[in-house]
């Protein structure tokens, strides 16, 4: 007997419920059933309530993750004048002329290389249990080791102390909290989903602009101990909304490897994440040693040139919603190979730079082009994987990859500058060229996916 029209329309009814990620009732949506045919089979919902808020969960979440990682100080010449190139800078400037006076500013400056490697490499472990469905677990536990290693870091008085604060502590709670907050966004956005990671992106930047500022304005006047203290304070109340507004929407049908093996059979990915390796490396080479360089070739007093790394990050801002915007239309691939390139050419520019005007410009160009470069990769790796339920591990695989070069690329850099005499040139080679090398292997990437063909959104 051949079924009727009403039982092939409850079957069709029935076969949609399951494919389809979020099913609704009359009385509203239900939770998320397991997609149990083509992996990639769900219709994002590309705005609303629920979608914008994961994108302001997100936003605040990685405002808190970059909150160190944003600054870091280096000796700028031996009369005493110090850089602060980012929040962690801020810290070590302090942590060199007082706390931690008898150990070398390479020594302190391992703190802030292993904190931003372990927040990458943590997403390695992060991403698989993201895909298992505990997200609220790694923004619990990520939020409490946040707020709390930045509440240690104000009791600091040794530098094993400030190591485990701040490098290891801060480190491994970022870590817990980074993939997740890039993951949820990407699954509530298809159309949209670049512009959604690069507002949430968008965060670091302002983590980047507003941390530093008010650790300089607060620590001559309450103390290093209560400055610290006022931002663990501001994170607690941003992460907790983030924890409350969080909601995941994709479920896995089971539980997912550390590794997706089949990843690393695909060039297209393999490509890509030696990008992202090579990018990492010489992306903060800038950042690091702008202050220095201003102070010694262009006549910028320390004040001045404490705020050319916030107008790095207040450009980057820009950097990540506009060319992402742009994304959405023409492919994230397609706008992530430029502005890599012109990172690199940037830096290499950067080397005739002699004057404060340029280099403000210098400042702005750099930090548009690298707010990209930090926003895209997130949607591009989304968008090349099939199977969006296992998009949490290969975030965490490739970003743990990047992370090497996070943890390599500012001894390399600071190994081949001079502070004594103010010479810079090998430094913004070795970043220039590095950020070329990124390009060519994002192109190479973008070719085995669909060719030499330019007219094609990927």
């Amino acid at each position: 007997m051949s079924p009727s029209k009403e039982q092939e329309k409850s079957l069709e009814s029935r076969s949609d419920d399951i494919n389809s990620p979020i099913s609704t009732t009359e009385h509203g949506p239900r939770s998320p059933p397991q997609p149990r045919h083509h992996p990639g089979a769900f219709d994002a919902p590309d705005g609303g309530a629920v979608a914008w808020l994961q994108v302001a969960a997100g936003f605040f979440v990685l405002m808190n993750t970059w909150l160190y990682r944003a600054q870091r100080g280096v000796n700028a010449n031996p009369t005493g004048l110090r850089g602060i190139v980012n929040t962690f800078g801020a810290y070590q400037n302090f942590y060199e002329e007082n706390i931690l006076s008898s150990h070398s500013a390479s020594s302190i400056s391992w703190i802030g290389s292993i904190q931003g490697f372990m927040l990458l490499f943590v997403g390695a472990l992060t991403g698989p249990i993201f895909d298992a469905g505990y997200t609220r677990a790694l923004l619990a536990v990520g939020s409490f080791l946040v707020v709390f290693s930045t509440m240690m870091t104000s009791l600091v008085k040794e530098y094993y102390q400030a190591f485990l604060a701040q490098g290891v502590c801060f480190g491994l709670g970022a870590g817990l909290l980074f993939i997740p907050s890039i993951a949820v966004v990407s699954t509530y956005f298809h159309k949209r989903r670049a512009l959604a990671v690069g507002i949430t992106a968008s965060g670091s930047s302002i983590g980047g602009v507003i941390y530093p500022t008010i650790f300089h304005q607060l620590q001559p006047k309450i103390g290093f101990g209560w400055a610290t203290r006022v931002i663990a304070f501001i994170a607690l109340v941003t992460l907790l909304f983030s924890n409350i507004a969080t909601r995941q929407r994709v479920m896995p049908a089971g539980r997912r490897k550390l590794f997706d093996v089949s990843a690393l059979r695909e060039p297209t990915f393999v490509l890509f994440t030696l990008g992202l390796f090579f990018g990492f490396i010489a992306l903060y080479v800038p950042f690091y040693y702008i202050t220095p360089y201003a102070l010694f070739h262009t006549g910028s007093n320390a004040t001045l040139a404490f705020y050319y790394v916030p107008i790095l990050n207040a450009a980057s801002i820009f950097g990540r919603l506009i060319p992402n915007a742009l994304a959405d239309k023409v492919g994230t691939l397609n706008v992530l190979i430029p502005c890599t390139f012109a990172c690199g050419v940037f830096t290499l520019a950067w080397i005739g730079i002699s004057n404060t005007g340029g280099l403000v410009t210098f400042a702005i160009l750099y930090g548009f082009a690298s707010g990209s470069f930090v926003s895209l990769p997130p949607s591009a790796l989304a968008s090349l994987s099939a199977d969006m339920r296992t998009v949490g591990t290969r975030l965490g695989m490739s970003f743990s990859i990047s992370g090497l070069g996070i943890l390599i690329g500012s001894p390399v850099g600071g190994a081949l500058l001079n502070l004594n005499t103010g010479y810079f040139v090998r430094t913004q080679i070795f970043g220039g060229v590095i950020m070329l090398a990124a390009g060519t292997a994002f192109t190479l990437s973008r070719t085995t996916r669909v060719g030499t063909r330019l007219a094609v959104k990927v």
